[in-house]
């Protein structure tokens, strides 16, 4: 019976393996069903990941992760493999033995039943691994750069700029670039162009290239952001963080790369370490580049570099607005190309107003549509479509950033000036100040320098710019873009709403009586240039106007009558401003009545007679009367009762010697004078001047003219004369200078305690016997000097010290001077026997000097960068003498021939 053991074991596994089989077969059309439904799970999975992938790719920029591409792969495998082993098992039901439920190939469905029942745990499983995807997609690599969407039309005007900053930028020396203008002029266009420069695939020299507004105002955790996203630091790096920790975090990524970082429209200086920007320094290749509105930001901001953005030139200005109002239009009527050019002229080159205007002007097909467009931009640009909004508006932000509300209203003062007129700044600031602008500065001089730094402020903010009239007694002079005037103008008139708040009118001939009752509401009136005003039935009623101005800007004298009555109802009038506007008979007795007058400016009126009623004017702290031909006097203690008076200038009028001692003596008596320009013509009058120290401490302007029996001058040092004349003063010998305490020091070579720190200009005119000039060494400080019409004089400056010495470099002669003006000097040898550097000449003008044969520069001398020209006949000029050739060489482009002899 021992080999019935093996028999049964062998019967046994035999058993168990019919019976496996048996059990897949018997199970596998259960396990069809729920293969089916675990493949319909797996695809409802597949969809949802997928669409995951898609969008993230799609919307955020995203690229799946190399786990989710493998499982989408597999997936997308797997419902082929599972539809193939479905179809086979399909087949092999087919196959069945007839009439019975067996299959005719036991071995073949058996192993389908196994594919099945592995399938169904491959599609589980894979199921299960897609249902727990907590990320399908990451941040793509950063690009170089993004590219900022342009206009279509081509750009125009920014060839030379791009130039430039695209130099700076492979300059290895410079680091930080800043490029400033006033608004619409293209910044933030060139700073587009710069960034889709780097979009070329040759230029390589950078890793990654940021862009950042950064606007007002200015938000430190969103340019923050801004860079992040750029970076793409994770949020595991980054959310609930403290601002120090996000700046150490991006600082850590950029020391890393070579960056660009581009920064557009910064308002106010950012503080770079703060955003987390590592220091350019040596070994940095990095660059910065930004723009701004304001000068004051580029040095804030520490920029080795500052391009100003200038408005186009008149021939690139045509074609941007011809390209912006577009060919179907300029072709609509031949009259049209014409006009489009003298609209184009209106917007003064400024980019913005180009466009804007260009497309409010691209569908008016006809002439008659130009022509009236194009005198309602002229008289009334805010009624042109798009200029508030458009235009106006955006300009406007450079207004809204300005520190306080006196900045401000010295900004919309300048408004009241003419289109294209420059304005003395000095006289700009004393209207500021009579305007009550400054008050919170009582003594004039801090106002003045006040007024200087707001001059400094608006011209940073490219609200002002530096006019093209040369230096004069005035000082510099400044001009506002006719774009930005209109938009000043439309701001001080609330934005529109209230139109005659600030009346300008220029050159329009005579107004009649219905439009001046129009100004009932104006609080500044100006009228320019043959303006005037017909003869009123009424007095007209300006209860809320401050200021009247009525002025000539051109040579020939404006003829000008006041309607009776004109001043009768000014209850808050502040200032009049009537200069150099021809006025019949004399001054309206009724100003009298005005008692809230601060300013009166009556120079170059022609006024005869002056009304005594002008005593009753308590608060006046301002009263010029320069350039008057008075017939007789001036009242009899008309200036003594001005209590307020602050200011008082009488240059160019005459006055006997009995009158100027009576005027000194009332200035005298005043408490608050402390500004007198004043012309004097004895030898008495000088001398109560200078032995007076109310009046020494304060004339700022002083003229002698024709000053009979006067053969020495002594100016009294210390002295506050910012100006100074001498003219036709015949028998004047010698200017000394004599220190406070009395002691006379010679007109040679100076004591450096004794010295005119104020004075500015010195014009010396017609003085026949006065040879030496070596008391001007005495005006460290001078920067205009003009001498004219004499027959004596050889040198300026004279050496009289021993040969070959030479004056004291500290002593800085001439180191101020701007300009230099020689006129109908016959005997004149020399300006000086030794070469100066004159740092700040900016012009030179010699005619009818035929001795001068040399000029006081020398090659090995550094030259002034400030000189514009050298103004003189071709003969003289040939007829110089040189001592080095190369010194001619560097100075002959300067040269500008005069024929004026």
């Amino acid at each position: 019976m021992d080999f019935v053991s093996p028999v049964l074991e062998v019967a046994s596994l035999i058993c168990n393996c019919v019976g496996d089989r048996a059990d897949h077969l018997r199970r596998l059309p259960q396990n069809l069903i729920s293969l089916r439904a675990a493949m319909e799970k797996l695809n409802n999975v597949y969809k949802d990941v997928k669409e995951r992938v898609e969008r993230e790719e799609n919307l955020e920029k995203k690229k799946r992760t190399h786990v989710v591409d493998g499982w989408i792969g597999r997936a997308e495998a797997m419902e082929k493999e599972v539809n193939e082993l479905l179809d086979r098992c399909d087949e092999e039901n087919q196959k069945k033995c007839f009439g019975t439920c067996c299959p005719r190939n036991c071995r073949s469905s058996y192993k389908l039943a196994k594919m099945v029942r592995e399938k169904m745990d491959a599609v589980a499983e894979l199921q299960s691994e897609g249902s727990n995807f907590q990320e399908v997609a990451v941040p793509l690599p950063s690009p170089l750069v993004i590219e900022r969407p342009l206009e279509e039309k081509p750009v125009v005007g920014l060839d030379s700029p791009f130039r430039e900053v695209w130099r700076l930028l492979q300059d290895k020396q410079v680091g930080s670039i800043g490029i400033y203008g006033m608004g619409g002029v293209g910044k933030t266009t060139l700073l587009k162009k710069i960034n889709n420069k780097f979009l070329q695939s040759s230029i390589k020299a950078f890793d990654i290239v940021i862009w950042v507004v950064v606007s007002r105002p200015t938000n430190l955790e969103r340019v923050q952001e801004t860079i992040r996203s750029r970076l793409q630091i994770p949020d595991d790096r980054w959310k609930g963080r403290e601002e120090d920790d996000k700046a150490a975090e991006i600082c850590r990524i950029l020391k890393t790369k070579k960056f660009v970082l581009l920064l557009d429209d910064i308002w106010e200086p950012l503080d770079l370490l703060r955003v987390g920007i590592p220091p350019l320094g040596e070994g940095n290749k990095s660059k910065i580049v930004f723009t701004t509105r304001s000068a004051d930001v580029c040095g804030g901001m520490a920029a080795q570099k500052s391009i100003k953005m200038k408005c186009l030139e008149e021939k690139e200005a045509l074609s941007l607005f011809q390209a912006n109002v577009g060919e179907d239009t300029l072709n609509s009527h031949p009259d049209i190309p014409k006009l489009a050019e003298m609209v184009a002229k209106e917007c003064k080159g400024l980019p913005l107003a180009l466009i804007v205007i260009a497309r409010a002007m691209a569908s008016a097909k006809t002439p008659e549509e130009w022509e009236r467009d194009l005198q309602k931009l002229r008289l009334y640009p805010k009624d042109v479509a798009g200029t508030e909004n458009d235009l106006f508006s955006v300009l406007a932000f450079s207004y809204d950033s300005l520190k306080n509300e006196a900045t401000k209203s010295c900004f919309l003062y300048c408004s009241l000036f003419p289109e294209d007129y420059e304005i003395p700044s000095e006289h700009l600031i004393q209207l500021w100040i009579g305007e009550g602008f400054l008050d919170e500065y009582y003594d004039i001089q801090e106002a003045r320098n006040q007024g200087g730094k707001i001059i400094q402020m608006l011209k940073h903010a490219c609200l002002l710019e530096v006019g093209t009239t040369l230096y004069k007694l005035k000082g510099e002079y400044l001009k506002m873009h006719d774009v930005i005037r209109d938009m000043a103008l439309w701001l001080a008139c609330e934005k529109g709403k209230k139109n005659n708040k600030f009346v300008v009118k220029d050159g329009i001939g005579l107004i009649s009586a219905q439009e001046v009752q129009k100004w009932k509401d104006a609080q500044r009136i100006a009228l320019w240039n043959k303006t005037s005003i017909e003869e009123l039935r009424e007095p007209p009623c300006f209860p809320n106007t401050e200021t009247v101005i009525v002025r000539m800007t051109k040579i020939v004298r404006m003829r000008f009558t006041f309607p009776s009555g004109f001043f009768t109802n000014m209850p808050v009038i502040r200032v009049l401003d009537f200069s150099n506007v021809r006025i019949y008979n004399k001054l309206p007795a009724e100003i009298g009545n005005l008692a809230t007058l601060q300013y009166l400016n009556l120079s170059g009126t022609m006024i005869e007679y002056l009304p005594i009623e002008l005593k009753k004017l308590k608060k006046l702290r301002f009263l010029m009367l320069d350039d008057l031909s008075l017939d007789g006097r001036l009242p009899n203690q008309m200036v003594s009762s001005l209590s307020s008076l602050q200011l008082f200038s009488m240059k160019f009028l005459y006055l006997s010697p009995v009158d100027e001692i009576m005027l000194l003596k009332e200035l005298e008596q005043l408490e608050h004078i402390n500004d007198i320009s004043i012309r004097l013509t004895s030898i008495r009058s000088i001398q109560r001047l200078f032995e007076s120290h109310k009046l020494r401490r304060s004339t700022t302007s002083l003229q002698l003219a024709l000053c009979r029996g006067v053969n020495q001058v002594q100016l009294v040092s210390p002295s506050c004369i910012k100006e100074l004349l001498l003219e036709r003063c015949d028998e004047l010998e010698e200017v000394k200078i004599i220190h406070f305490e009395k002691q006379v020091v010679p007109s040679k070579f100076p004591n450096p305690q004794c010295c005119f720190n104020h004075l500015l200009s010195v014009r010396i005119r017609g003085c026949n016997k006065l040879l030496n000039l070596n008391w001007l060494i005495h005006a460290p400080k001078l920067q205009y000097l003009q001498i004219e019409h004499s027959e004596i004089i050889e040198k300026v400056i004279e050496d009289e010290r021993s040969e070959g010495s030479e004056i004291e470099s500290d002593l800085s002669v001439f180191s101020r001077l701007i300009y230099l003006t020689l006129l109908n000097l016959p005997k004149l040898e020399s300006i000086y026997e030794h070469p100066l550097p004159f740092p700040s000449l900016r012009r030179i003008t010699v005619r009818g000097c035929p001795k001068l044969k040399k000029l006081p520069f020398d090659s090995s001398i550094c030259m002034s960068k400030k000189l514009e020209n050298i103004i003189g006949r071709q003969k003289w000029w040939d007829g110089l003498e040189w001592n080095d050739q190369t010194l001619m060489h560097n100075l002959t482009p300067y040269f500008q021939p005069s024929g004026i002899p």
